[in-house]
């Protein structure tokens, strides 16, 4: 609930920014009439839109849990960011449109050198608070505040195309690159647009996060104390901030229900420490079987059979539901 809020707040402050910076660019192009600089605006306008969704979404993710909604409310986010990214990409196909309509268009251009302060500021603001936002936003485990972010920054990498057009317009006085480089943004717009709608689409479908998986994997193997014998049947899905994870833990067999209940307590805590507070832990414990002394080097008298080699956890075995991967 926490993250949940401080996501919101950022996400008013971003917003606000957005409104901002729309202005600003809006000025701009009045001032100079440059197509460059109007598809800079268009893209602004699906900022401010992109970030009221994105402040309803956090607004729902930092809902409680309720009897319709028992894993949370988080899934919003991942709606929000398809939302941002479908956004995104008609941006870029308004912009594409625009300039070709416009294309052999030879309309007088103004100002230029007022204009490149003013477009050359909104960059510079929006890549801070881009930063700040996906900073934030990956600390948190917030999809939608690093969508908000990424999209500050591709804003950003646009402007400063178009910053850098307008010098050339203004030093060199070749004008026809004002359309060239609005093209070439839209092309940049559309195609990050699309991975913002992938990786929401990803959540939403509770896709495995590679990277994340791994990471989990090493910290097991790192910090695997003896009566872990083995884990297997994983499953590590995304609610927003909040990570849900399902696992099976063999421990000694002998171990009562204190005993092991404070196995599950340690993987806990262990978790907690790495990958923060907001987790939500389902743990089935499972008791060793003959097959596992094997893999076991715990020393104990109920021992069967000698052991044979340590099991290291991988992506394989870790998300089978096949215990301790010596069954036939």
């Amino acid at each position: 609930m926490k993250l949940a809020k401080e996501n919101f707040k950022v996400q008013i402050v971003i917003t606000s920014l957005s409104l901002l910076l729309l202005i600003v660019k809006t000025v701009a192009y009045f001032l100079t009439h440059s197509l460059s600089v109007l598809t800079d605006a268009l893209e602004s306008i699906v900022n401010v839109v992109a970030g009221f969704i994105g402040l309803y979404s956090l607004y729902v993710a930092a809902k409680p849990k309720d009897v319709d909604h028992p894993y949370g409310h988080g899934k919003a986010e991942f709606i929000s960011a398809a939302a941002e990214g479908t956004l995104i990409v008609a941006a870029g196909i308004l912009i594409v449109y625009e300039t070709l309509a416009n294309f052999f268009n030879n309309a007088p251009l103004h100002a230029l050198d007022t204009g490149i302060w003013l477009v050359g500021a909104t960059a510079l603001i929006n890549f801070v608070a881009g930063t700040i936002c996906i900073t934030i936003g990956k600390k948190n485990k917030s999809l939608a505040l690093q969508a908000s972010g990424k999209h500050l920054q591709i804003d950003t990498y646009s402007t400063l195309a178009i910053v850098a057009g307008i010098g050339a317009m203004l030093i060199w006085k070749v004008y026809w690159i004002d359309k060239v480089i609005a093209l070439g943004m839209s092309a940049l717009i559309i195609y990050n647009g699309y991975k913002i709608i992938r990786s929401s689409f990803a959540g939403i479908m509770d896709e495995a996060d590679l990277d994340l998986l791994n990471t989990f994997i090493e910290v097991l193997n790192q910090n695997k104390p003896e009566n872990w014998i083995d884990l297997h049947n994983l499953r590590v899905i995304k609610y927003g901030s909040l990570l849900h994870i399902d696992c099976h833990l063999t421990v000694p067999w002998f171990l009562n229900v204190h005993e092991a209940h404070r196995e599950i307590d340690s993987l806990s805590d262990l978790i907690k420490t790495h990958f923060g507070d907001a987790i939500e832990l389902f743990v089935h414990t499972d008791g060793c079987l003959a097959i596992s002394c094997a893999i076991c080097n715990k020393s104990c008298n109920e021992r069967q059979a000698s052991f044979e080699k340590k099991l290291t956890w991988t992506l394989d075995n870790i998300l089978s539901n096949k215990k301790h991967q010596l069954e036939p």
